[in-house]
């Protein structure tokens, strides 16, 4: 018979993902070669600080990158980072964070990057210096906006990025003649895989990503990435130091599993996996616009802006409501989770389906539709 696990022990609901890899549904699943690494490292005593170099090194090797850091989650790199631009490894600057007064303590974001995740930023202590609007932003405004007080300029990359922004290329430039780092926010951007050194290589000081989400490592893991004399600042403010970092530890397990799921990301056939994708959006369609008040089309590219599509949905409000619709889906057996549009719409996502949900998913929303 087989063993009851913690869900079943809990009477916790184990839920089909069709919306996305969101941090409140687990960030994603942790294949078998992750949790292999994450057991292996665990069953030994290691010198922590030696072993985060180490697997450091390893990483900023196979993204081709100067350097890496492990933290714990994307949101913890912002804080470091941001640390890190204020404070250097100036111990006595480092003791006095967040109070950053006499430091260069001005960070400089794009007013349509504003999102709240920039929270990160701002509570390592700084001033926050907001360039452009909601329609443009334009190379003079960041010029003006640059003074000896400013530590970092912060780039959101993602759904809040606009045609109308000042070009990331023309940010590295002004940032470059004035030796301030750029920072990248790039936490849910993969796919595609080659965002783990396009923005390094583009000129950007650092980029952060999640190692919880897309990566499918452990969710409490997120990746820094840049040139080797501003991640070498990271360790300074980050545990086991006493320190603004220190309750952000990451364990010796999330390096290891961290680590393992790049390695494995990068040997992935991503073709594949995006022709699965279309393929499963295709069929999606298919079936729903067969459903009388139900219009389906393909949506892309995903909400996080990644290149992938997604199934849209419009409801017909004579006929659905799309809350009723998604209390439906959570309460079927199995409990569906898809995403929810603005509109009385729907959205289905098939990149974080595991093989064969992709049909329970159309089964149970059929269900409810019908």
């Amino acid at each position: 018979m087989r063993a009851m696990g913690i869900h079943d022990q809990l009477g916790a609901r184990k839920l089909v993902n069709a919306d996305a890899t969101l941090t409140r549904l687990g960030g994603s699943l942790m294949p078998q070669e992750v949790i292999a690494a994450m057991l292996d490292a665990a069953q030994y005593w290691v010198d922590l600080p030696d072993f985060q170099k180490r697997i450091g090194a390893k990483l900023a090797e196979i993204t081709h990158n100067e350097a890496a850091f492990v933290s714990t989650g994307a949101a913890a790199g912002i804080v470091l980072s941001t640390a890190a631009a204020v404070a250097g490894t100036d111990p006595a600057l480092i003791a006095r964070l967040p109070d950053t007064t006499g430091m260069k303590n001005e960070v400089i974001m794009l007013r349509s990057h504003r999102n709240g995740y920039d929270h990160a930023v701002r509570q390592v202590g700084i001033k926050l210096i907001e360039i452009g609007n909601a329609t443009a932003t334009y190379d003079w405004e960041l010029e003006k906006a640059i003074t000896d007080k400013t530590a970092a300029i912060f780039w959101f990359v993602g759904w809040m990025q606009r045609a109308v922004d000042l070009p990331f290329e023309k940010v590295i430039e002004i940032a470059d003649r004035h030796g301030v780092p750029v920072i990248v926010d790039a936490a849910a951007q993969l796919p595609p895989v080659e965002n783990l050194w396009k923005y390094t290589n583009a000129g950007a000081t650092a980029a952060i990503f999640s190692g919880g989400k897309d990566l499918r490592g452990p969710q409490t893991s997120g990746l820094v990435v840049g040139k080797k004399a501003f991640i070498d600042l990271l360790p300074a403010h980050a545990s086991p130091n006493n320190t603004m970092g220190r309750p952000m530890k990451v364990g010796k397990e999330e390096m290891a599993g961290l680590l393992a799921a790049v390695e494995r990301y990068l040997k992935l056939d991503h073709g594949l996996r995006a022709e699965y994708c279309e393929e499963t959006v295709a069929d999606w369609c298919g079936a729903l616009n067969t459903v009388p008040g139900v219009t389906a089309e393909r949506s892309f590219p995903n909400e996080a802006m990644q290149p992938l599509p997604r199934c849209h949905i419009q409801l017909d409000p004579e006929r659905f409501k799309q809350a009723d619709v998604l209390k439906a889906l959570l309460n079927g057996d199995p409990p569906v989770v898809v995403g929810a549009g603005k509109n009385n719409d729907l959205y289905l996502n098939p990149m974080t389906l595991e093989p064969g949900e992709e049909s329970i998913v159309i089964q149970q929303l059929a269900k409810v539709l019908r």
